[in-house]
Parts: C-alpha cells; sequence; structure tokens
C-alpha cells in the first residue's frame, strides 16, 4: 500500500449550485451539480497540487453515490475506504444560493443521509497508519455512528504518530444544540495536531466567550496542537505555534462570485505546503492564494487550483496583497 500524504474522513455530498446568479433561490430554476462537502472538498484540492490522498466515508447506492465516487477517482483521490451504503441512507444535498458576491446562502437537506452513517467498522486502522496526515472535519461529529466513527479514527492515528488535522466544518443545522457541538469540538481539538477554522468557528469551542485571537489559541496549544490557524476572510488569516511564533497570512484580491468553497481550498493548500516542508509563512500564502481562485469560480471542488495556478496568482499580486 503506498503512503498517504493525507487520509480525510467525513462528508460527501452533492452540491446543486444556482445558475442563475444574483436572485434569490425562490426565482432559481436551473442549478448545476458537483461533488461537495468539506472533507471531499480538501481531498480533490489535495490531489490537484500533486499529493496522495485517500477518503475514508458512506455514500448511498445510486446515481448520487456513484457520480461522486467515479468523480473523486477520476481526480486521483483514492477510494477504496469508501463504503456503499446498504441500508438505504441517501446522500446529503446542498443547494446553493448565489445573491450576490458577497451575500450566498446553503440550503441542505441532512436527514438520514449516507455520510453520519460512516460506521466505526467501516475505519480501516492499516489505512490510516499509512498516512501522514488524518484529517478530520467536525461536521462528521455531529450524529452517530459517524462521531463513533471519528472517534476511532482519532485514536489510531494518535497511537501511530499520524498528525491530525481537525478542520472545523461547522454546521449548526447538523447539531442538536451548541452544548452538544462544543463538548465534541473541543474533545477532538484538544487531541488535533493542526486546527483550522473561522474565527465564529473557534468562538464555538470557547463556549463564545470573548477572547482574542491569540488567546483562542494559546488555549487549544495547551494541549496536542502544534499550530493554530483562525482564518478572517478578507482580513487574512493568522497561524499560532506551540513554541509562542504568530505568523500573519493576508487576503488575494479576487473577483468574488461567492464565498463558500473558501475555507476547504485554503486548507488544501496549506496543508500542501506544509507537507512540501514549506515554511508556515509560504503555507499561509498557498491557502490564501487557493480561496481568492475558488470564490472567483461558480463551483468549489471542480475550481480547485493547481500548484501553478497559486504561484502564479501569488506572483501576480505580490507587491498588492489586501
Amino acid at each position: 500500500m503506498t503512503k498517504k500524504d493525507i487520509v480525510a474522513i467525513g462528508r460527501i455530498a452533492i452540491d446543486l449550485n444556482s445558475v442563475e446568479i444574483n436572485r434569490p433561490m425562490e426565482e432559481t430554476a436551473t442549478f448545476r451539480k458537483y461533488v461537495g462537502g468539506s472533507p471531499v472538498n480538501i481531498s480533490i484540492g489535495a490531489a490537484k497540487l500533486g499529493l496522495n490522498v485517500g477518503i475514508i466515508a458512506n455514500v448511498s447506492d445510486d446515481q448520487h453515490g456513484r457520480f461522486a465516487t467515479n468523480y473523486l477517482e477520476q481526480t486521483g483521490v483514492d477510494t477504496s475506504q469508501v463504503t456503499i451504503d446498504q441500508e438505504g441512507h441517501k446522500i446529503g444535498l446542498t443547494f446553493t444560493e448565489i445573491k450576490s458576491p458577497s451575500e450566498s446562502n446553503i440550503l441542505m437537506y441532512r436527514d438520514s443521509v449516507a455520510d453520519l452513517n460512516l460506521k466505526p467498522e467501516n475505519v480501516s486502522a492499516d489505512y490510516i497508519k499509512d498516512s501522514k496526515y488524518l484529517l478530520i472535519s467536525g461536521t462528521a461529529l455531529a450524529k452517530s455512528p459517524s462521531r463513533e466513527a471519528i472517534l476511532k479514527a482519532l485514536q489510531i492515528a494518535k497511537a501511530n504518530q499520524v498528525k491530525v488535522v481537525f478542520e472545523l466544518d461547522y454546521r449548526p443545522y447538523s447539531w442538536k444544540n451548541e452544548e452538544e457541538t462544543s463538548i465534541y469540538y473541543q474533545l477532538v481539538a484538544e487531541q488535533a495536531d493542526i486546527v483550522i477554522g473561522t474565527r465564529d468557528e473557534f468562538d464555538m469551542i470557547m463556549h463564545y466567550q470573548a477572547l482574542e485571537d491569540v488567546d483562542i489559541a494559546n488555549e487549544l496549544l495547551k494541549y496536542s496542537a502544534e499550530l493554530v490557524v483562525i482564518k478572517r476572510g478578507v482580513q487574512g488569516s493568522h497561524a499560532y505555534t506551540q513554541s509562542g511564533e504568530v505568523f500573519e497570512g493576508q487576503a488575494f484580491k479576487a473577483k468574488v462570485i461567492k464565498t463558500f468553497g473558501a475555507g476547504d481550498s485554503y486548507a488544501a493548500a496549506f496543508l500542501y505546503a506544509l507537507s512540501q516542508n514549506r515554511d508556515i509563512p509560504t503555507a499561509l500564502q498557498y491557502g490564501a492564494a487557493s480561496a481568492a481562485i475558488v470564490v472567483s469560480s461558480h463551483s468549489s471542488s471542480e475550481a480547485m487550483p493547481t500548484v501553478n495556478d497559486i504561484e502564479a496568482l501569488i506572483a501576480s499580486q505580490s507587491n498588492e496583497v489586501m
């Protein structure tokens, strides 16, 4: 078995992005179908950048499930650990509304979905052991049995010195309440080696305490984390290390079509840079450039850039980042 750079675990879904942009969904009649879901988007993004990537997931035994797995295989993501659901659960659907460059909304169909029915027995210890990074997506913690599958994967990674990346991916409509969310997010964040999320997502972990970014980072750095990355959209991002270093990453200019997909593309490029032994400031640059490219496109998964795309954008804006 070839050693993986990243093994992701969690949600594979279908995105239905409105073709008729700049109007509310009530007036939208046509949508374009893409593969979606945070861990799968990150997997596709990392594979397009040249990494060896696999995903552990559960998909529906129907046309949508086959659409997703076929696309993953075409983009070079290993699907050998994708389980085909045998209990009638359907793949999650996400309809997107693009009202304006600054107002993009999503409508999710998440009842009894296949991804939240990934079982612990579907998680292979050998597959995770033979990887550099395990990428965990927060949404997968929302319900059982997916929750237990994630915790099993986490235990395997920790026991085998596989670095755990926790991409917060907070979707409130997947959870019963904020208290439950905070408990499970804290549980995983305290065992992760790298934690990546938006400021709003970190607020969920910290019970909405009025903390500065550095205080949030320092709370997590007391545990297993070596690196905490807090993103603030056009205001850029900051990375905090266990040794006390703080790095600032600036956003790149973009002709924004929609806002979703930025976080996934950021994570893919950030992890790519780290896996290539680039320093943290360079990784922040790669993440920001990748995000700028994806928000300038109609899709998320299909818009994931190549290394050449990222480096060309960095070079073109090297003296004029926001």
